[in-house]
């Protein structure tokens, strides 16, 4: 193997091994977070079928985001749902055979490239146009969209400027899946986007971008709305209750 192929290896296997070990660390961290008050957002769901219903169109529609900021809401929409098709297409890379609805899914997915970029341009103009949200902005704020749109352009580069070799690089990934290493293609573009996505998998754990499992643990939106009908006692306190008992 070429030292190419070598140092992507190991960085994608780095990155990996660092992406699901902090991911899983931080939902664990999450999980043992104590939540001692009854404090979802009202009006709030007064059943755990309601809880559900309204986490649901808090992940798919951003109910809270459209209700309180309609052109944040409009980009961060076309961002996530480009974002989604993309990742989609990408499952190619590791399937032979394709999958029917993956292989259905290509064009739009192709496309989905602009809606991301778009959306990603948009938040972040706000943060340099809204006086506000440009004044909390920190330096990781700007590089983490900087990265993310880097990731999205040197794509949409390698589909509509610069073709890379398709065949070779499916042959890679699968490689890394089966410890069966292939020669990766050396295309400029390619490099840079694989690089980029490597860095951004070692610094999602301890990034804002882990605001994506996150919202499963905010209490103000996956607690029930019966404070009158049942006494909350968070786990902790009511371990301690056990052993005072």
């Amino acid at each position: 193997m070429s030292a190419l192929t070598v140092f992507y290896t190991g960085l994608f296997y780095f990155a990996t091994l660092v992406f699901i070990g902090g991911v899983a660390y931080r939902i664990y961290e999450y999980s043992r977070t104590p939540a001692p008050l009854k404090i979802p957002t009202t009006p709030a769901p007064t059943t755990g079928s309601g809880v559900a219903l309204r986490m649901a169109r808090e992940v798919v529609l951003f109910e809270s985001l459209f209700k309180s900021n309609k052109w944040i809401w409009i980009f961060g929409w076309m961002f996530h749902f480009g974002l989604l098709l993309v990742l989609l297409r990408h499952i190619r890379y590791f399937q032979e055979p394709v999958w029917f609805w993956v292989e259905f899914i290509q064009p739009f997915g192709m496309y989905a490239s602009f809606m991301m970029v778009a959306g990603l341009a948009g938040l972040w103009a706000r943060r340099f146009l809204v006086d506000r949200v440009r004044y909390i902005s920190t330096p990781s704020d700007h590089l983490m969209l900087a990265l993310l749109i880097g990731i999205g352009i040197s794509g949409m580069m390698m589909t509509f400027v610069t073709h890379t070799d398709i065949v070779a690089l499916k042959a890679f990934m699968r490689g890394l899946m089966y410890f069966d290493w292939q020669p990766l293609p050396g295309d400029a573009v390619l490099l840079a986007h694989l690089t980029m996505v490597a860095l951004l998998m070692i610094i999602f754990p301890v990034s804002k971008l882990l605001h994506a499992p996150g919202i499963f643990f905010s209490p103000s939106r996956n607690q029930v709305d019966n404070p009158r009908e049942h006494r909350h006692i968070a786990p902790w306190a009511a371990a301690l209750e056990k052993d005072r008992a």
